[in-house]
């Protein structure tokens, strides 16, 4: 083994580490020069004031492009160390402030290498660590001076050539192997069987390296024996390399050349629908979403965006929802993108703003086995074909193909290619492996494989709707909670077109109440005495004219006394995924600094007042012409419906009726 050292050191000291060092090794300690090559059973000790790469085992010293506390050599030397050594490299993070060398482990494990951290206990200053095990990748986790034990072993097991390998790269699944993709799927409802065996194969042979375990029978008892260890597997075979940007040349093209061509044909207040399947941490994701708001910049228009991330990842997915990155991400933003789309939080890492962060849905989904999104203008699946095998493949691209619309943008990783979909796609970019969607789709099939294996326009109609409209409902209420909670809202409600409650924030039970009787969620069925009428008007106001709606002053009953409150009815018009929905603030009135708040006591009445009684009318006469408007559409829709029937065809009606049935 090679050590190499990348410390946090002061420029402006003198380096006196490698000194320091030899004093407590046999081993050979020296500064690294340009052009060094590694050798075996020495320590490397990085240079102050210098960047760090190593290329086929030599190292190069790389001038800063950013102060060091902006630049963070760890996280671009673990890069280079995984691309150029591979399985071969390890990558051990110490005590440190901050959240250095978090990035950097991703590409480790990425290529199959092996990660050891300081355990928070015994680091005089725990961020560094505390971010590396909070990625769930660590494989081993202790004290200093408990490390090279572990590390020898692991070593020592590591460089074992098995023989013959656990399986052959080609011919029939080994009964282990098989075995170990059913207690997968058991475990974590997800079928591996048909990923690149050599990939699966070189993560199972890494965690029997991490256990010392020569056999891979006794690892299969081993994952019978231990829930905790199929659910490390099941993340080991999901981590993929991912990063903002990645390959800037691709996303240059895309900025300059691709997107401004599409959207310069789409009409004003287009909706543009963009689906990220393997998004992982939500990098990719949120680099379309800014790669987007640049381009309308220079186009000056503005669309809506609806960009679409997903992963079979649930913790990966809950990562990307909170658009919360290490400070280490300078290195793939830049400073002037980082300034105009994040905000830089106390403890140094940096969230997404707002603007980007709205454009965005994440949820759950099996690229494989789940209903795609459909009408999309781009979908970017970068680095997610080359895990799977061709039959995989096979079945996903032209599954894309329909996903898209005519010229659709197809954007892939850069080893990776369409192959034998090449009828549905042309190329527009060969280097760069973006493709769009060819309309007249030469040699396609008329029948996609679905998992029903129901021809695929009616797999599209009765399946996507309730599936996709679930996954978007569940992300966009996150994403309201997470805007609420981050600022001083009042208490609120958002309920949906029949007025029932979908979500609640703060405390409302002073403004509402479960009714008696059947358990109801609408919401003017709970209101209070003295809210009613006013908000079921301002409900249909704001369902008809899609504008704001305040009522100042409104006297609700509570607790023996009236509460004065300002109600606001708003249509929720910024996220396209919850149109239809609605927003109820009660903006309680507060009353002065060192005044009782303010509880006007009712007076006990014999009847209701003709103010009382004359809102009540105008209650109902506002719900009957909603109920005639409603019954004019249904009876449109009908009409609509009964001349499609008599003009079309018998027999697909019927077919639609079974299937819809």
């Amino acid at each position: 083994m090679a050590f190499i050292l990348v410390a946090h050191l002061d420029p402006t000291h003198v380096n006196l580490l490698p000194e320091l060092l030899q004093k407590k090794t046999k081993m050979k300690v020296q500064h690294i020069a340009d052009g060094m090559h590694v050798e075996p059973d020495c320590v490397f000790v990085i240079p102050p004031n210098k960047d760090l790469i190593i290329l086929h085992g030599t190292l190069h010293l790389m001038d800063l492009k950013q102060p060091r506390g902006a630049n963070l050599p760890i996280d671009s030397f673990f890069r280079s160390l995984a691309l150029d050594q591979g399985s071969n490299a390890v990558c051990i993070i110490l005590s440190g402030t901050g959240t250095d060398g978090t990035l950097g482990l991703k590409a480790i494990k990425g290529e199959v290498g092996m990660v050891m951290v300081q355990d928070e206990e015994s680091a005089k200053y725990d961020g560094m660590p505390r971010s590396a095990i909070a990625t769930g990748l660590v494989d081993y986790v202790s004290p200093p001076d408990k490390m090279h034990y572990q590390l020898l072993k692991y070593i020592k097991h590591a460089s074992h050539k098995f023989s013959p390998r656990i399986v052959p790269i080609e011919g029939p699944i080994p009964s282990a192997l098989q075995k170990i993709y059913v207690l997968l799927r058991t475990r974590t409802n997800h079928d591996f069987s048909l990923y690149k065996k050599n990939t699966i194969c070189r993560r199972i042979e890494r965690r029997m390296s991490v256990h010392q375990i020569d056999d891979i029978a006794d690892y299969v008892h081993y994952l019978q024996e231990s829930d905790r260890e199929i659910g490390i597997l099941f993340k080991e075979l999901l981590i993929g390399v991912t990063n903002f940007l990645r390959d800037p040349d691709a996303w240059e093209i895309l900025l300059k050349d691709c997107l401004p061509k599409m959207l310069k044909s789409k009409p004003e207040n287009y909706t543009i629908r963009v689906w990220v399947p393997g998004c992982s941490s939500g990098e990719e994701a949120y680099s379309m979403a800014i790669i987007l708001h640049e381009c309308m910049n220079k186009l000056k228009r503005h669309f809506n965006v609806q960009i679409f991330g997903t992963d079979i990842d649930e913790d990966a997915i809950n990562f990307a929802r909170s658009g919360l990155y290490p400070g280490s991400i300078v290195a793939d933003i830049g400073a002037g993108r980082l300034k105009r789309y994040f905000t830089k939080e106390d403890d140094g890492q940096f969230r997404i703003k707002k603007l980007i962060r709205e454009m965005l849905v994440f949820a759950p989904q099996n690229v494989i086995k789940d209903p795609p999104f459909t009408k999309l203008d781009l979908i970017s699946c970068r680095n997610l074909l080359i895990y799977l095998g061709q039959d995989l493949q096979k079945r996903l691209l032209p599954i894309f193909h329909y996903s898209l619309n005519v010229n659709g943008i197809l954007f892939l990783g850069s080893s990776e290619t369409v192959g034998q979909a090449s009828g549905y796609f042309a190329s527009i970019n060969k280097k760069w492996k973006i493709f769009r969607s060819d309309g007249s789709a030469h040699g396609v099939p008329h029948i996609l494989d679905f998992p029903t294996n129901i021809p695929v326009r009616d797999t599209v109609e009765i399946l996507v709707p309730d599936t996709i409209r679930k996954a978007e409902e569940l992300s966009a209420f996150q994403l309201v909670e997470t805007i609420l909670q981050q600022s001083d809202a009042p208490p609120c409600a958002i309920i949906d077109e029949l007025s029932n409650v979908v979500y609640i924030h703060g405390r409302t039970g002073r403004f509402l109440e479960p009714a008696e009787g059947k358990v109801s969620l609408n919401i003017l069925e709970m209101a209070r005495d003295g809210l009613k009428s006013e908000l079921a008007s301002a409900i249909r106001q704001v369902a008809k004219h899609k504008q704001e709606v305040n009522h100042r002053g409104l006297l609700v009953e509570y607790n023996g006394g009236n509460l004065s409150i300002d109600l606001i009815v708003k249509p929720i018009l910024e996220q396209t995924i919850m149109r239809g929905l609605t927003m109820v603030v009660f903006q309680e009135l507060k009353s002065k600094p060192g005044q009782r708040p303010i509880v006007r006591h009712k007076v006990k009445k014999k009847g209701k007042s003709a103010e009382e009684l004359e809102r009540e009318l105008q209650y109902t006469r506002e719900n009957l012409q909603t109920t005639i408007e409603e019954l004019e559409t249904s009876n449109e829709e009908l009409k609509s419906t009964n001349e499609e029937l008599q003009g079309g065809s018998g027999f697909e009606f019927k077919r639609r009726y079974y299937l819809t049935g």
